[in-house]
């Protein structure tokens, strides 16, 4: 029988280091030890192409090259801002697409749209700052990884204190030159965030005026040509008969030009182009169910698309007033301050109405975003709600000397 010797404890040999590193440790020496790899491949694309580019620019192909390259460095950029995240923990919003014109533009116009492409590529200040951070990383990304494959064997308890000082320059290398471009970047996303809702608003408009024509006065105006056509059988064998037929024309005639007469003030009322804001306002709150006061103080007008926008606002936040608010009376309120149009609805209803409620809040907000314009809800439950909207002024435009303008236009 075999016998285990004894080994007293304090001659046992120490157990094996754990390895203690947190998860954020071992990422950031994740993210230093592929620095060598990933900024070899960058260096030598950056190389391959910029020079390339730059000496075949006295070519046909030395510019389109050189478009190309700088697109493919966005993509380099997308793939370390990627990294960072991952890797690093920085959070860096995507710059905004580069756009030339219009793909279909381009085919119409040929080598013009083709120039305007090459043109807004080799502009392109993120694919130069992408360029610019690829040749810079080649030296860091070897002293990087060779510093931490050392303290992995030599120097490892300080080697958290060593990968989170190597890390931050990278953090301040991504931050700095992979960034968007501060606020100029930031405003180009939300333009084009902003146009996305003016083109769905406007679809919806086109959609709801089709709607209501072929609903309304299209379905009217058959019905009543139908009828004429009996009328015009029956006018020899049955006069009378005739007679009661057109008489009914004749009534759906008025039903559809009030139908056209209420479309039409739903695209852009006659009382607003004439009148201005004080009198096309006082008509939509003369039909709201509510009594509403409404008070204008304008010296001048604004421009005709800011007035537009007025209107429809003011008249759809009084429709929600009718329906929804339960209350017994309400104001409106417009003014300019500076270079901004002011407005103000208030109503003493129920209150609680919210963003997100159904009623509308939320596309009126949008809308006016849209134009750089604010939308502000305060409604507490048991009211009052106050709504401020806020527009952009923008003056008027006005008829050039010596030119009048047509009656009613």
């Amino acid at each position: 029988m075999n016998a285990r010797a004894h080994v007293p404890d304090d001659d046992r040999p120490p157990p094996p280091p754990r390895f203690a590193f947190n998860r954020h440790t071992w990422k950031e020496i994740a993210h230093l030890l592929a620095n060598l790899p990933v900024s070899v491949a960058g260096f030598i694309y950056v190389v391959a192409v910029v020079p390339t580019g730059v000496v075949l620019s006295v070519t046909v192909i030395g510019l389109p090259w050189l478009t190309g390259g700088l697109a493919g460095a966005r993509l380099l950029g997308r793939a370390e801002r990627a990294r960072a995240r991952a890797l690093l923990g920085v959070r860096i919003d995507e710059p905004s697409p580069l756009r030339g014109r219009d793909r279909r533009e381009r085919r119409a116009r040929g080598t013009e749209g083709f120039f305007s492409w090459m043109w807004t590529g080799l502009k392109d200040p993120v694919g130069w700052r992408t360029v610019l951070y690829e040749f810079i990383r080649l030296p860091w990304g070897i002293l990087t990884f060779a510093i931490t494959l050392v303290s992995l064997f030599v120097l490892w308890p300080v080697l958290p204190h060593i990968a989170r000082g190597l890390t931050n320059v990278d953090r301040a290398l991504v931050r700095g030159l992979l960034s968007p471009s501060d606020e100029l970047e930031s405003r180009i996303a939300e333009l084009e965030s902003d146009r996305g809702v003016v083109v769905d608003t406007a679809a919806a408009d086109l959609r709801r005026i089709e709607r209501d024509l072929h609903d309304g006065a299209q379905a009217r105006l058959v019905a009543l040509a139908m009828g004429l056509g009996l009328a015009k059988e029956k006018l020899l064998e049955d006069p009378e008969a005739a007679a009661s037929m057109v008489e009914e024309a004749h009534g759906e005639v008025k039903l559809a030009l009030q139908e056209l007469r209420d479309l039409a003030r739903g695209i852009h009322p006659a009382v607003l182009t004439d009148r201005g804001l004080d009198a096309a306002l006082s008509s939509v709150a003369s039909r709201c169910t509510v009594p509403v006061k409404v008070e204008v103080e304008l010296a001048e007008r604004p421009a005709a698309a800011i007035e537009g926008i007025a209107y429809f606002t003011v008249s759809e936040l009084l429709q929600n007033v009718s329906k929804h608010s339960g209350a017994s009376m309400a104001s409106v309120e417009v003014w300019r301050a500076e270079n901004r149009l002011l407005i103000q609805i208030e109503d003493n209803g129920r209150g609680g109405a919210r963003l997100d409620g159904g009623t509308g809040m939320a596309g009126l907000a949008e809308r006016l975003g849209a134009v750089d314009g604010l939308f502000v809800l305060d409604s507490p439950a048991g009211g009052p709600t106050v709504v401020t909207a806020e527009l952009p002024w923008r003056e008027r435009e006005r008829p050039e000397p010596g030119r009048s303008r047509a009656p009613g236009a």
